[in-house]
């Protein structure tokens, strides 16, 4: 069965790496960045999680991120989170790369945590990038120190990856026996290119995975946490 070759797998790698994206937080009750939920108020997010909105429409920005922010209040890492987290504590996961922004990997255990796309979870000015509360940001109080606006620490549509987290994802990927693509549409370039960098073995896990079904070696359609936990020993 797969999952039973997929389990010798991890058993058997020193050195695996995770790649996880929207589906990993989905099961937590963050709603899918490109989902069509209703709270987003009809309103394509790739127009508002911009520095366009920022800059022009900074209403507009702030209800789109104040609604997200709260709506981590709400939620938290489920099961497929702690047993990511687990296996770094035994030593089989070098590293785990996101693109969430939510933190959940964090406050599951795992310490080894590369923001591909940022943390909603710091506020900085978008004018100074002076660190900022995020109470301050919740209220809609200016920098204290320039007057600009203040803004979650994520990266927007339009703005580059932070260069350390891709730099220190792209070696870790290279070196990697084993590479676990987990939650992801792997549509949005560059991260997408990252799973073909390794030499490893190479695994998707997601809810739809007929888009990439022959780039990996294993391919695994499903829920998330329930896969994971048929794969930890």
């Amino acid at each position: 069965m797969t999952i039973e070759r997929l389990r010798e797998w991890v058993q058997s790698s020193n050195n695996t790496v995770i790649l996880t994206g929207a589906g990993m937080s989905t099961e937590s009750g963050i709603p899918d960045f490109r989902s069509a939920s209703g709270w987003w108020n009809n309103i394509d997010p790739r127009t508002v999680a911009t520095t366009d909105a920022l800059t022009q429409n900074y209403s507009l920005f702030y209800e789109f991120y104040k609604i997200r922010i709260e709506n981590l209040e709400k939620a938290a890492p489920h099961e497929g989170h702690k047993i990511l987290a687990d296996w770094e504590k035994r030593g089989k996961v070098l590293l785990v790369a996101t693109q969430n922004v939510d933190g959940f990997h964090q406050l599951a255990g795992s310490q080894k945590v590369e923001e591909l796309h940022g943390s909603i979870r710091s506020i900085r000015c978008h004018r100074c990038q002076q660190a900022a509360s995020m109470d301050n940001f919740l209220n809609k109080v200016s920098c204290s120190h320039c007057g600009g606006k203040l803004r979650p620490n994520v990266v927007l549509f339009g703005e580059g990856l932070p260069q350390a987290s891709w730099h220190k994802t792209m070696e870790a990927m290279k070196a990697a026996e084993l590479v676990l693509v987990i939650g992801t549409s792997l549509e949005v370039y560059p991260v997408n290119q990252l799973p073909m960098m390794t030499r490893g073995k190479t695994v998707y896990i997601n809810l739809d995975i007929s888009q990439h079904a022959t780039q990996f070696d294993i391919t695994i359609e499903g829920k998330i946490k329930e896969v994971l936990q048929q794969l930890q020993v």
